[in-house]
């Protein structure tokens, strides 16, 4: 068998070497070509459409599983075909994701494929003709009246340290209806006490003004008063928010799911709480008490009313539940 000459080896491992280094390089122009529409773009989102930070990363993680697709199979963005589209979603929904996920990054990359094409980084978009996945629609769970009254009766008997903090969380979330974002993004300067009012910062910065209760005012006055103090001397920060996290800085979403869940084990309660659960059912028993849509949608911080109108679905489908309890053989044919 021929042996090859040292010579011969180190020039075979010089081109191999510069293959590789070829091909790398490549791969990184290649992803620093993919990168640049998706700075701008969310730059765009964030100073021209003045979307959150949160509602951001969610576009920036849908763009990035799609470029990692593309880079994956050794595709650009000019040459996305509907075939190509369909692969993706056949990959996710083998992986799992779910059909409402893939429907909500469809709608991201859709918005993405248009804003490419104004600035002339692609010639077509091709998620125009995509067909939306149907998916099963759901609506949003509320707890009953007597269920809340009897959240806050259980929780408002604990005697920790966070219970005047989870009380005034819960009051406010429900009385208020507010988003998880919004309630963490509260500071001591947009709640008036006095006139039991709150400056709500929603999506896309908006500025709404909530009314809230006495009885939420006065679990707001007293975890100022009696809890948020020593809260505050953890951190040795003058942190501006009204509600802290138990080392005492600012509270994350993330932060306040996981304070419902505690409450729930303290409380031993099974509701599976959560933020969003608190705010449906502040819409809904508005809705059941006679409330005008349109000042719900202006409570709720929604753009478009057909967002609201979600509500009146849940409350006919309560009503039915309701009567079928009381007439069982009502759903018999």
């Amino acid at each position: 068998m021929h042996k090859l000459s040292n010579m011969q080896i180190y020039g075979k491992n010089l081109y191999e070497e510069t293959e590789i280094k070829f091909r790398f390089s490549f791969i990184i122009d290649k992803i620093n070509c993919m990168n640049k529409p998706e700075r701008e773009y969310l730059d765009y989102l964030k100073n021209v459409r003045n979307y959150s930070d949160q509602t951001i990363d969610s576009y920036r993680r849908d763009i990035d599983k799609f470029s990692k697709f593309l880079l994956e199979e050794d595709i650009l963005f000019d040459d996305v075909s509907v075939q190509i589209i369909r692969n993706f979603l056949s990959v996710e929904l083998a992986n799992n994701i779910s059909k409402r996920s893939c429907r909500r990054r469809l709608c991201a990359l859709k918005k993405y494929y248009a804003f490419m094409l104004k600035k002339g980084y692609v010639k077509d978009n091709p998620f125009i003709l995509m067909t939306s996945l149907k998916t099963e629609k759901t609506f949003p769970h509320a707890l009953y009246k007597d269920q809340v009254e009897n959240l806050f009766k259980l929780n408002g008997s604990r005697t920790d340290e966070f219970a005047l903090r989870d009380q005034a969380i819960l009051m406010t979330l429900y009385y208020t209806g507010i988003r998880a974002q919004e309630l963490v993004n509260l500071r001591l300067v947009d709640v008036d006490l006095r006139n039991r009012i709150l400056r709500v910062i929603g999506k896309g910065n908006k500025e709404r003004l909530v009314p809230f209760t006495n009885e939420c005012r006065d679990a707001i006055e007293l975890y100022l008063k009696q809890s948020r103090p020593s809260l505050l001397s953890k951190s040795n920060f003058p942190f501006t928010e009204v509600f802290l996290s138990n080392l005492g800085k600012k509270l994350t979403t993330r932060g306040l799911e996981y304070i419902c869940k505690n409450i729930e084990n303290k409380t031993g309660l099974s509701y599976d709480l959560h933020p969003h659960i608190l705010r449906h059912s502040f819409a809904t028993h508005l809705l059941e008490n006679g409330a005008d849509l349109r000042v719900i949608q202006e409570l709720l911080g929604h753009t478009s009313l057909n967002a609201t109108q979600v509500y009146t679905h849940v409350t006919d489908e309560a009503m039915k539940e309701i009567y079928e309890k009381f007439f069982p053989r009502a759903h018999h044919k």
